[in-house]
């Protein structure tokens, strides 16, 4: 596995990973300094002041509730047209974040998060912040430079942490979102003045629900290859955005990179399907597509790609589906060259199993994929 692990408790489930990157610069008295001054930390929760960009994300808007609910001085910052497509107002914003300072502006701009988000001084900020489709051009706009926008104001403001929703799957990286998340990763980690706790989470809930509906009507679970090709053990969005507020609070996740996935075993695609079957009382129909089909439907892309510049995103996308199809959302281990389950730290909850079988029975309302779904 890449750099040293150091092992700590996370909850009663299996311990968090707290990975020490071999590539880590040698930190300047400044940045030691950060690290020592953890004053926020002995105020009431009241008195701290914390900034969480990207507050109506998908897991975005579970953090900000959670930090609201610990009692926090919380600043939800959204753009005025949120949600998927645009489709929520800024009052529907200012209505599900009650108790929060809900504050409306454009990551894109750093004017725009100084006169906004960071009109008062922030402790922490707590950054959400991600490309909603995986294309090119957004992920380097969001993953990257919008969210290197909020680290830069914030470090212009005093704060004096930073905590960073990342993905797991950045730990082997072919797709263009996870090369933006990283350099973003490597900015944060040699920052001057602030500390980080880099989250990675696995899968979440949503992005295995794809197929719910379809089984329950009965209908065949479409899967790749022998249905075995990749594994995850997903974390809930309820437990992720407590996790990460532990992240505000614990003084032992400070300047870590944090694997985390929620209770329980690895699952694999096949082993899903067949949960859902059980719980929906239908005989088992899988359909096997190969992956080869999608190689081919990706070279045609970038083929046309030459003389179609427009279809650029087409392309990568088809690339996103395969890298979920075939590599494991599990910590990866770079000695043994393989996903390892029992590697990656257990925090939270509520189980695969519980969520799949809420869902069979209460429908997947909160749960709809927007712009990411595959399936």
């Amino acid at each position: 596995m890449q750099g040293k692990l150091k092992k700590k408790n996370a909850t009663k489930s299996r311990p968090v990973l707290h990975i020490r990157p071999h590539s880590r610069k040698r930190k300047s008295p400044v940045q030691c300094q950060a690290e020592t001054q953890s004053d926020y930390r002995t105020r009431s929760k009241q008195d701290v002041r914390i900034v969480v960009a990207g507050s109506t994300g998908y897991i975005g808007k579970y953090v900000t509730k959670e930090l609201i609910k610990r009692g926090y001085d919380v600043v939800a910052f959204a753009r005025e047209k949120s949600g998927v497509g645009g489709k929520q107002s800024s009052e529907q914003t200012q209505k599900d974040f009650k108790g929060a300072d809900v504050s409306f502006g454009d990551v894109s701009s750093k004017d725009s998060l100084r006169k906004t988000a960071f009109s008062e001084p922030a402790d922490v900020v707590v950054s959400c912040l991600a490309s909603r489709t995986g294309g090119k051009k957004d992920s380097w706009a969001i993953d990257y430079q919008a969210t290197l926008n909020t680290l830069e104001v914030a470090q212009e403001t005093g704060a004096k942490h930073f905590v960073l929703l990342s993905a797991i799957c950045v730990q082997k990286p072919l797709l263009e979102f996870q090369h933006a998340k990283l350099k973003f990763e490597e900015a944060l980690q040699s920052a001057q003045g602030i500390t980080y706790s880099i989250v990675r989470p696995t899968a979440f809930f949503k992005s295995l629900a794809g197929q719910v509906e379809n089984v329950k009507k009965g209908f065949p679970y479409i899967m790749f290859g022998d249905g075995h090709l990749a594994s995850c053990k997903p974390i809930s969005e309820a437990d992720l955005a407590s996790f990460m507020a532990d992240c505000v609070e614990d003084k032992d996740k400070v300047n870590e990179v944090l694997p985390i996935g929620g209770p329980g075993r690895a699952w694999s695609a096949k082993e899903q399907g067949q949960y859902l079957f059980k719980l929906a009382g239908k005989k088992e129909r899988f359909i096997s597509a190969p992956v080869g089909l999608m190689d081919g439907i990706i070279g045609c892309f970038d083929g046309l790609t030459r003389f179609f510049p427009g279809l650029e995103d087409s392309a990568e996308f088809g690339r996103i589906g395969r890298y979920y199809a075939t590599e494991s959302m599990l910590v990866w281990d770079d000695k043994q060259q393989k996903y390892v389950a029992d590697a990656t730290p257990s925090y939270g909850k509520e189980s695969l199993e519980q969520f799949f079988e809420r869902v069979m029975k209460e429908g997947l309302a909160g749960q709809e994929l927007g712009d990411a779904a595959i399936f």
